[in-house]
């Protein structure tokens, strides 16, 4: 069976920045183990394999993995998918603007993309609006042995830690500072002890405010090294999750919200992204994330 195969590095307009993803085509043959097995072969955070939609009115369905499993929902792969299923409906180097409609185990997700030029952007809404799960947080001291940090480095401005579900869960540690940031990296065995009692949770989001850019509201990191990823250059579906600790830690009035949002520049892969999150009678009501894709090649694989 060969199948062809595209890589794009996605939420950066340039090459080598952001975060890299494989895109599988024609893959409805391929069995669960052999998704996997490829998503290894590949090595990058994510893999997504795309096959016909089970609704002809859809654009396509989407299996997405990640070295350590199948994730219902992730949002660089997401947004890189229908940035390459857009492209390649239209005539090179002609602009478009199209949805594309994916099929995710988490639920229907519709992606707006756009091309002027050579820039690809795209647009996709959360299939689930994220909340803040129910489970039993650690402590700021167990946060801190496992992260390199001090106690008193995380919190700022009524952000506290939270676990926040959307399809896939994430702990999220807002700290003080750009600096505690930089400094933050995953110490064992207190980071095994830490993430085991948060039922399913691999993954810590850190984030602080400001960034590069003058309109960068936050700057973040992921790490989810027990999950095979030791550390994210952009997590499109941690992005959306946080509009629901925004939510209640900036008490969001009614209306719609954007921020900017930088990732992957303490590991040299630049990533930037956009959140919008639509807020009704103080309960978010949808949320959005946005930013470019960079194709990178393409070739057949031999299964």
């Amino acid at each position: 069976m060969k199948l062809t195969f595209h890589t794009l590095d996605v939420f950066t307009a340039r090459k080598f920045g952001g975060n890299p993803l494989a895109v599988i085509l024609g893959a409805d043959a391929l069995t669960t183990e052999q998704m996997q097995s490829i998503c290894r072969e590949f090595n990058l955070s994510e893999t997504s394999f795309v096959m016909a939609p089970e609704d002809p009115a859809h654009t396509a369905k989407v299996r997405i993995f990640f070295p350590g499993g199948e994730m219902p929902f992730a949002g660089h792969p997401t947004l890189g998918t229908a940035a390459l299923l857009a492209s390649l409906k239209h005539k090179p180097g002609c602009s478009f603007e199209t949805t594309i409609t994916l099929e995710l185990p988490a639920g229907l997700t519709p992606v707006r993309v756009s091309r002027i030029a050579d820039r690809v952007h795209g647009v996709f809404t959360a299939p689930i609006v994220p909340f803040h799960a129910p489970v039993t947080l650690p402590s700021l001291e167990e946060t801190a042995q496992a992260l390199n940090l001090d106690p008193a480095d995380i919190g700022f401005d009524g952000h506290g830690l939270a676990s926040l579900e959307g399809g896939p869960r994430f702990f999220y540690v807002p700290v003080k500072s750009r600096a505690i940031l930089e400094k933050a990296k995953v110490l064992e065995p207190y980071w095994s002890k830490l993430i085991k009692p948060l039922n399913g949770v691999d993954a810590a989001y850190l984030y602080t405010r400001g960034g590069d850019g003058a309109a960068t509201a936050f700057r973040a990191r992921m790490y989810a090294p027990t999950g095979g990823i030791p550390e994210d250059p952009a997590t499109g579906s941690a992005t959306a999750l946080l509009a629901a600790q925004l939510l209640t830690a900036e008490r969001l009035a009614d209306g719609t919200h954007t921020w900017q949002l930088e990732q992957g520049y303490e590991m040299g892969r630049p990533s930037d992204l956009t959140l919008e999150a639509d807020v009704k009678q103080g309960t978010l009501t949808a949320v959005r994330v946005g930013g470019c894709a960079v194709s990178i090649m393409n070739g057949v694989l031999d299964i």
